[in-house]
């Protein structure tokens, strides 16, 4: 299978964009993403090393993979992490690469990633406020979100884009099977309030990013206001996604259960490409989180999110 032969899911889509978990572990516990206790952390030895990671890529470009997301749990404290970039940005094929994180170690790390290739950043900054960033985030670190996304924008990780979960009351969910409708805010009443502040409309792009958001602009703003609605309107017509978790299982649907085991045939030096074309023939046609069935993950941080 060539370059040019892009593999196609059973369902006639397109899949191109690979979201990457490095770690399970992070240095928050917000509320909507891990329980404050009792997960169990991967062995080190189940954890794919960042050669094995850039191997995965490396085998699975030629099949039409172009778009690369590091994620987490929080994939700034995996040591390093600017040689996993540099790496990844050297494989023929891949032409973005963007991270996901809680913005912390941004300050630090931003010119360090842009010079070894990535693209831009996504950013989560669920309040500006300092004790509702602890009390969401469940850990006292000081941390200046405004801070984080200037230091991305000055090393030219552009667009910045900030990542909000809004979710009724913001009470603890502890486990993803606890996850219920009280805890959902639609879109429309999302977008309602933020009306109160200005005139808003849909904004017809063209956008930066892999997302399955629905775009609007406020009137006077220089950004855009990206709404992704899993629980009102679903987008799984349109998924262009898969996940390679920490150790090494390439999940299909980030609420589904079905997953291949990439790492131990990888470490075997078997190849990948039949386990992702078949992967991708039993890919979902849709989630499940109509159905509050969370495919048994107990944290988003154990998939990346």
């Amino acid at each position: 299978m060539g370059r040019g032969d892009l593999v196609i899911d059973q369902f006639g889509r397109s899949i191109e964009y690979l979201r990457i978990s490095v770690t399970d572990r992070c240095n928050f516990r917000c509320v909507y993403c891990m329980p404050e206790h009792g997960l169990d952390w991967l062995p080190r030895a189940d954890i794919l090393t960042y050669e094995e990671i850039a191997d995965v890529v490396r085998q699975l470009a030629p099949l039409g993979l172009k778009r690369l997301r590091i994620t987490g749990g929080e994939p700034t404290i995996r040591p390093d992490l600017v040689t996993l970039i540099a790496m990844l940005k050297a494989i023929p094929g891949i032409d973005d690469i963007a991270l996901s994180t809680n913005g912390v170690k941004l300050p630090e790390l931003s010119a360090a990633l842009k010079a070894a290739g990535l693209d831009r950043v996504n950013m989560s900054a669920d309040s500006l406020q300092a004790d509702r960033i602890a009390a969401i985030a469940r850990r006292r670190v000081p941390f200046d979100p405004v801070d984080a996304a200037d230091a991305a924008h000055a090393a030219g990780l552009d667009p910045v884009k900030i990542n909000v979960v809004v979710m009724r009351g913001m009470m603890p969910v502890g486990e993803m099977a606890n996850l219920t409708w009280n805890h959902v805010v639609p879109s429309e009443e999302i977008l309602t309030r933020i009306r109160t502040v200005g005139t808003l409309a849909p904004h017809a792009g063209p956008e930066r990013g892999n997302g399955p958001a629905a775009y609007h602009q406020l009137e006077g703003a220089q950004g855009t206001i990206g709404v992704i609605t899993p629980m009102t309107h679903t987008y799984c017509g349109t998924c262009n996604r898969v996940r390679l978790t920490a150790d090494g299982r390439l999940r299909t649907c980030l609420y589904g259960d079905h997953e291949v085991n990439l790492r131990d045939p990888l470490r075997a030096g078997s190849p990948l490409e039949p386990l992702f074309v078949q992967a991708l023939a039993e890919k979902p046609k849709e989630h499940n989180l109509l159905q509050m069935q969370v495919g048994g993950l107990k944290a988003l941080s154990q998939v990346g999110g």
